[in-house]
């Protein structure tokens, strides 16, 4: 599905400030913070896709690069078989943006301000979605316009069989940590000022496994070779990005997979070259059979087709076949075959070939080739 414009995500116009931009953030965050409605599968994911939009437009690199080249700017960055971090291709934890925007430093108070008390900070040990990855698959020019099934392998984070993603040894659970009380953060004294950090014991998670798992050591991932096979739908071409849902990074805690985005390249064809649902093949055609018509089988997706040939014919010109080119992706019919004929000049002539094409030239006259005489015509007259 494709993505929305963060400008209309925001409710902001193109020429908004920075000002505008975050203020338009600042309200619809507070309403969508998934601490304000719970359960809310849609309100979450309203609320990251507000960080996402916010990110792209406060910083004024990333929003020249958007405007320039929409989501695409920010897919070009990530790598081949690599992880997106979150859920937004390269983007912060929106929890963090939040933060960041309201000038929370992990605590209860801003939740409390902004909820009207009795608000919950951000649970450490909440499940977290699974990164998304990208993979780039290169594939026939035939198969892209045809449709096929691939199989690609990868290597990538795959929750434990042993612990079933737990990371404890035998369902051993895990307990609260000494250092950070549970909070995932310790805070650091520098002189007048509190500095809160990650818990480096716990990694932000509040929590210290007992008995870590023997085979992920605790992580509750394990990175493994994967197999995932795929269809590819007809019509497809190079920069096409199929989603394979639920076939990224395993999630942490329990929580769900991330997907798979396949970026496809199409390999160029012998024959034919495309242009968007069309396609365009050049022929190229004897002087003899240019000169006087003929009738000749050209290839298709499909088989073989004839076309007509009139005397007369010269290089350059285009005959369509319809209905013979690329089906639509949308499912609006097939594009056209165009064949473009280029008239072959003889080489590598013997004596009587020679001599036969000089007789044919002595009895030419203005008439058998009016295109050149309309030419040096009107030289002459540009040099007189």
């Amino acid at each position: 599905m494709a993505k929305r414009d963060y400008y209309e995500i925001l409710g902001v116009n193109k020429s908004a400030s920075a000002d505008e931009i975050k203020k338009a953030y600042r309200k619809q965050a507070v309403k969508y913070h998934p601490d304000k409605n719970p359960g809310d599968k849609a309100a979450e994911e309203k609320f990251k896709e507000l960080g996402e939009a916010y990110e792209a437009l406060s910083d004024p690199q990333k929003r020249a690069a958007y405007d320039q080249y929409g989501h695409a700017a920010f897919d070009a960055r990530t790598r081949a078989g690599g992880g997106f971090r979150g859920g937004g291709g390269g983007f912060h934890d929106p929890f963090d943006i939040f933060r960041e925007v309201f000038g929370g430093g992990g605590g209860s108070s801003i939740f409390e301000d902004l909820f009207g008390g009795g608000g919950a900070t951000r649970d450490p040990n909440r499940a977290q979605r699974g990164s998304d990855l990208r993979y780039d698959l290169e594939i026939d020019f035939i198969e892209a316009v045809q449709g096929c099934e691939k199989e690609v392998t990868l290597s990538k984070l795959d929750g434990c069989d042993k612990c079933h993603g737990s990371g404890s040894e035998g369902g051993s659970g895990t307990k609260t940590c000494a250092t950070c009380g549970g909070r995932g953060q310790v805070v650091a004294s520098r002189g007048i000022f509190s500095i809160a950090q990650t818990c480096p014991r716990c990694e932000g998670s509040g929590r210290i496994i007992e008995k870590p798992c023997r085979q992920c050591h605790g992580a509750g991932r394990v990175e493994r070779r994967s197999k995932i096979k795929l269809r590819i739908p007809g019509g497809v071409d190079t920069g096409a990005r199929l989603r394979s849902s639920g076939n990224g990074e395993a999630g942490v805690r329990g929580g769900p997979p991330g997907d798979l985005y396949v970026v496809l390249h199409v390999r160029p064809h012998d024959i034919f070259t495309r242009d968007g649902d069309d396609l365009i093949c050049e022929m190229p055609i004897g002087f003899v059979q240019a000169a006087l018509g003929t009738e000749l089988e050209v290839p298709t997706l499909t088989g073989k087709a004839k076309i007509s040939i009139p005397p007369g014919t010269q290089t350059g010109t285009v005959f369509r076949l319809k209905g013979r080119g690329v089906k639509n992706l949308q499912g609006y019919g097939h594009g056209d075959l165009h064949v473009k004929v280029t008239v072959e000049v003889p080489t590598r002539l013997n004596l009587e070939q020679k001599q036969k094409l000089q007789e044919f030239a002595q009895l030419c006259d203005e008439k058998v080739n009016p295109i050149s005489q309309s030419f040096f015509e009107k030289a002459k007259n540009f040099f007189r």
